[in-house]
Parts: C-alpha cells; structure tokens; sequence
C-alpha cells in the first residue's frame, strides 16, 4: 500500500488543474490515468474538433463571399493535411502536458486505469494506493445506443473519426445535439453528403426553439435533416444502411452512407471506475452525485468535471478544479455556480449562450424579453448578415440577466461581455451603460436590451 496526501483520477484540464495545485504545496500526489494526458479536450474533444473547425469555417466563409460582391472558387480541399494539422495541434498539446508533468516533484503517475477496491483505495498499475484526500476527474466516454445491428458495425465516434484518412462521401450522423451538428459542419464544408438523424423533434434541444428552427434552416441548405426521427436498424450495405422511422407518421424508409458517426451524448466513466466499493454514490446514468461545493457523499472525495455530468464544458471544469482545491484546503467553502457559465456550439452558424431559456425563466420569474437582428446594426447590415440574432431573457424587477442567447457569426465571442455581467451579478445597466466600439457587431447586445418588452 502507497499512502499519498492527494489522489486525482484523471489527466485531463479538470484533474490538470489539481496535480499542479497539489504539488506546488509540496503534497505526495498520485495521478492515476488510462489514455493519454490531456483528457477529452486535449485528444478527442475541443482542441481537434475547433482545428478541423477552422478550415470548415473558412470554406463556408469562401463560398459566402458572393453576397458581398466578391467571386471565388474553391480548387482544392487538402483533407490529409487539414487531419495533419489536427494531429499536429494535438500531439504539442499532449507533449506540453507530459513536460510539465515530468518537471513535478512528488508526483507518481500510474498510467493504467485504476479501480477502487475499498475505502479511499484504488488499485493502480498492481498497486493498491491509498489517498487522504481523492479527487475523481474521470470524464466520459460517447453513449452508445441499443440499437439493432449497431454493435456489429465499424461505426465512427467523436474519438475515431479523427483517424480518418480521406473524406467520406456520405456520412449518417445520429443525433442532433453539440457534437452532431459541429461535425455535420465540418463533413458538409468538406464535401461530404451528410444526412443528420435526431430523435427529438429539434436539433440542439436545450437551446431556445427559435435558434434551433434558424440552426435547422442554415444546415438545412447543404445537409439532409430528419428531427422527430428514430433510428431503428443499422447494417452493412456497400457502406451502411440505416431504416429510419419517423415518430409522428410511423412512415419507415432506409438511408444509405459510406460512414456512420454516433454523436448520441456522452457517458461518465464512474463506472468504470467501481466508485461504489468507496461508496460514492451515483445517479441512475453513472454520474457522480455531488452538493454546491463538489463534494460526494464521502468526506474528503470530490468530483469534477464530466464525470459529475452537470455543464460538459472545459472551462467550466476548469473553475470546477479552482472551487473543488478550495473547498478541499479551506474551512469557509465556495459554492460552484453552474448559472454563470457560458457555452457555445461551434457549428455554423455559431450558437452561444448562458442562464436560463424563456421557457425556464417564465416558470420561476416575472420576465422581460428583448431579441435584436444583427442586421439591426451597422456592422451587422454591412457584413450582410441577415439571419443572425441574439435574445435576452431579464428579471423584470431587478433587472438582472436570466439568460442570453446568440446565433451568427462569432457568437462564442459576443457572449463573453454577458457573461462577465452575470458573474459579478450585474444588471443589464452594466453593458447598456458601457460605451461600445461603433460600429463593432457588439452593438447586437445592447441592441438586444434595449428592446426588452413584456
């Protein structure tokens, strides 16, 4: 038995953000990871996925450039060395990581995947160690769906669609959610026939219903889309042949494809782990249960990150580790706020958004709602963008932001200034009342507070 003073399940940016933590006080740490460093973000997630990302936007934004009187063509997609470059990008992440890791005193990293075998206990690499204080940063893995013939198939996920190496002519992406409709992006801007099948009745279903109509209707343009839709069979044929069904009319018809991507949401590794022997308790889905303070139901454990299920975001893991650390070496406690954190969806166009829909304010809060165009600015009319749009949900007493949301072109920035507001707890005087670049595509958030009404 290696008794250590901190345990951290997991290399990814979540359980990163502890080692570095722990051994800059001088604590014997244990690291305990399967794959390799970095985590999701790192190898299967943010960092490929946004490079692969960047050429797709830029084809899009070449074969849009029309409506701005400009003419071009496209004379060739280079696919091996847009995978390259990805590949490449992942790699100098990965050896960032290991480098600073080598550098740490005190820190013993068990590269195999450990389980526990009782009471603040795991066995790792034949070793049984053992921590005073644990922190479980084990991530997820993509769900995989019961559904007949699919686990007989090569399907793709969002970790082995990375190792293609030339561009499908067709691809089937099942599920309509994040991952889904990035990669739905990405294939179409390459060239691929993509057809998306979700089974709820919209794409990105937690987004507000009038984004996820306008996302639907930009793809809809160069990708087939079948919402409302389950998948029933899956078997080879040439490539793949998938019979769908359409859940209002029953009607069933097959698709064809040379790929399929199984973008059906993501599954906490907990499992995996046997955290029951320490008794860490989890929901029905495998998720660890933790309080405001990120805090399992045992003393001294604390779960982060994916595997706790609650906003699958990098930077929201990220403050997860600043407020587990804290908790874990302070007597007066942090709560983690889940409401203040933003996300945004890198398809395109661009979705962003923090707090709460129209739909959940309403049931809690008396609300004032304000939506604005982009081209209701200067900047926004001289870009030509005609669709694009953000929506403001606020309190109507206080004035204070409920929920902000943003479709169109660099909406993962625009949202920034919303949420540094909703962080500091400010009103919406705190942007309305701030002087703005004009004319900057900012201006669509004042814009949109502007017209709040009833």
């Amino acid at each position: 038995m290696k008794e250590y003073d901190v345990i951290v399940i997991g290399a990814g940016d979540v359980g990163l953000g502890i080692i570095f933590k722990a051994v800059s006080r001088g604590l014997k740490v244990a690291l305990i990871e399967k794959g390799n460093v970095g985590g999701t973000c790192i190898n299967v997630g943010c960092v490929p996925s946004k490079t692969l990302l960047a050429s797709a936007d830029r084809i899009m934004e070449i074969r849009e450039a029309g409506k701005l009187g400009v003419q071009a063509n496209i004379m060739n997609i280079d696919f091996p060395f847009i995978m390259r470059r990805m590949k490449d990008a992942v790699e100098s992440g990965r050896n960032a990581i290991r480098g600073a890791l080598t550098d740490s005193r005190n820190l013993d990293f068990y590269g195999e995947e450990g389980h526990f075998t009782g009471e603040y206990t795991l066995r790792a690499k034949n070793t049984l160690v053992r921590g005073k204080k644990i922190f479980i940063a084990s991530g997820a893995r993509p769900f995989i769906p019961s559904i007949k013939g699919l686990d007989s198939i090569e399907y793709l996920t969002n970790e082995s669609v990375l190792e293609l190496k030339k561009i499908p002519e067709s691809i089937i992406i099942m599920g309509g959610g994040y991952v889904a409709v990035e990669y739905a992006h990405f294939f179409a801007a390459m060239g691929s026939k993509v057809t998306v099948v979700e089974r709820s009745g919209r794409l990105v279903a937690g987004e507000e219903p009038e984004i996820s109509a306008l996302l639907k209707k930009e793809l809809g343009k160069r990708i087939e889309i079948h919402t409302d839709t389950e998948i029933v069979e899956v078997a080879p044929h040439g490539g793949f042949a998938v019979l769908v069904k359409d859940r209002s009319s029953g009607e069933e018809r097959e698709i064809f494809a040379e790929q399929i991507l199984v973008a059906t949401g993501r599954k906490s590794n907990a499992d995996l782990l046997r955290v029951e022997k320490t008794g860490v308790e989890t929901d029905e889905r495998d998720f660890i249960k933790v309080n405001d303070y990120l805090q399992t139901n045992k003393q001294n454990i604390w779960a982060l990150g994916d595997a706790i299920g609650k906003q699958m975001f990098t930077h929201a893991g990220d403050r997860e580790a600043e407020i587990a650390w804290h908790n874990a070496t302070h007597k007066k406690r942090k709560k983690m706020d889940f409401f203040a954190v933003p996300h945004a969806v890198f398809t395109y166009p661009q979705i962003a958004s923090i707090g709460l829909t129209e739909e959940e304010a309403k049931k809690r809060y008396g609300t004032l709602v304000g939506r604005a165009k982009y081209s209701d600015t200067v900047k926004g009319t001289a870009m030509g963008e005609e669709e694009g749009f953000a929506k403001a949900i606020v309190e109507k007493k206080t004035k204070g932001i409920l929920g902000f949301h943003i479709i169109g072109p660099d909406a993962s920035v625009l949202i920034q200034e919303v949420a540094n507001a909703v962080a500091s707890k400010s009103d919406i005087t705190s942007l309305t009342g701030s002087m703005h670049v004009f004319p900057a595509l900012s201006d669509v958030i004042t814009e949109t507070l502007n017209n709040l009404e009833q």
